[in-house]
């Protein structure tokens, strides 16, 4: 691989007009241009990128924190698939690459992003799973880094720029239909864990609840794993409830899978002897039998969204972004299925 001193050489012109020519500098005459991407093609000469990084003070790159387990390996979740297309499709426009973190769930996410941020490996960092209490947002914010929360926290004094998904929406109106059906007793399947989602969700479920009159029983409320396994867990411990309820809202798409085997498991159909909401439209779970009534939302619209806020608050886009940095409640669309289809005939 020959370096910029011998693309210079071979071409005759100066090692200067090679670097504008290869860094895209408008004062270089098109034909030079051309003769100097050309030659870089014809030697494999690449740049080199942390050279640049350290002279710019910038590297281009902006971090996708997510966080990683077993169960997430396993259950192949597209969330962020959808998500990382729409990111992408804003960077390109600017030449920026998409990295992403992922943080093991036996590792503390505050140490884990600490490193990073010591290690400078981003100009920029957009983080997910925000718990009620989250020590990310305070580091990112004392370092000055350009970030943006996937998901609202207590942290930070509220001074940091987040787009959330509508877990309030999701609640009132999955609680509105099901009441509209006859039901009473009404379970939910929340995280377990920290995360601030959880506390929105339930929050919302109890307040829903109380517009319709209904008592909040909070061993209606399954704390379980996000995952296909604690849908199933779900299923296990709505069996043990006495009074079972006769429907419930999952708050993680994948839960409908595990929820749907452990009821078939028990001799229960779902849409006919439970009535079954779910979260976040799921490729696999469209081959679910009743169709699972769930809500809709357009990943990499949310992606792209997120990719402009982040943006906004850098100095370089900012102008370009001006009416980005904004925090957002993102909507979710309900679409009816067969699981909640039953209308449940009152007491007498």
């Amino acid at each position: 691989m020959k370096g910029i001193r011998q693309l210079a050489e071979h071409l005759d012109v100066s090692i200067g007009t090679v670097s504008r020519a290869l860094n895209g500098k408008a004062d270089v005459n098109e034909e030079t241009r051309k003769r100097v991407l050309a030659a870089a093609e014809e030697f494999g000469y690449v740049a080199n990128q942390s050279g640049r990084s350290l002279r710019q003070g910038t590297t281009n790159v902006i971090g996708l924190m997510i966080e990683t387990s077993k169960e997430t390996v396993e259950n192949s979740d597209n969330f962020f698939l959808g998500v990382t297309g729409g990111l992408q499709s804003v960077f390109s426009r600017h030449k920026l690459d998409l990295v992403m973190l992922p943080c093991p769930s036996d590792e503390d996410p505050y140490e884990y992003l600490k490193r990073m941020v010591a290690r400078r490996v981003v100009d920029a960092m957009i983080i997910s799973a925000t718990q009620r209490i989250d020590k990310r947002i305070d580091l990112l914010v004392k370092a000055k880094i350009p970030f943006v929360a996937l998901g609202r926290s207590s942290s930070g004094g509220g001074n940091f720029t987040w787009i959330d998904l509508d877990f309030e929406g999701v609640a009132t109106s999955a609680v509105d239909r099901l009441v509209a059906k006859g039901h009473r007793r009404i379970a939910i399947a929340a995280p377990s864990g920290e995360i601030n989602l959880g506390y929105i969700f339930v929050d919302a479920y109890r307040k829903a609840l109380e517009t319709h009159g209904i008592k909040y029983d909070p061993k209606l409320v399954i704390r379980v794993k996000s995952s296909e396994q604690g849908g199933y867990q779900a299923g296990q411990e709505l069996l043990l409830i006495e009074d079972r309820p006769t429907a419930i809202i999952l708050i993680y798409e994948l839960m409908a899978i595990g929820l749907y085997r452990r009821l078939v498991e028990a001799g229960i159909v779902p849409g006919r002897d439970l009535a079954v909401i779910g979260f976040r439209e799921e490729p696999r779970a469209k081959f679910l039998q009743p169709t699972l009534t769930c809500f809709r939302m357009s990943l990499p619209d949310l992606g792209a969204a997120l990719a402009e806020t982040l943006l906004a608050g850098m100095p370089a886009y900012s102008e370009i972004y001006r009416n980005g940095a904004r925090n957002r409640i993102w909507p979710l669309e309900l679409v009816p299925g067969e699981s909640d289809a039953f209308f449940r005939e009152p007491k007498t």
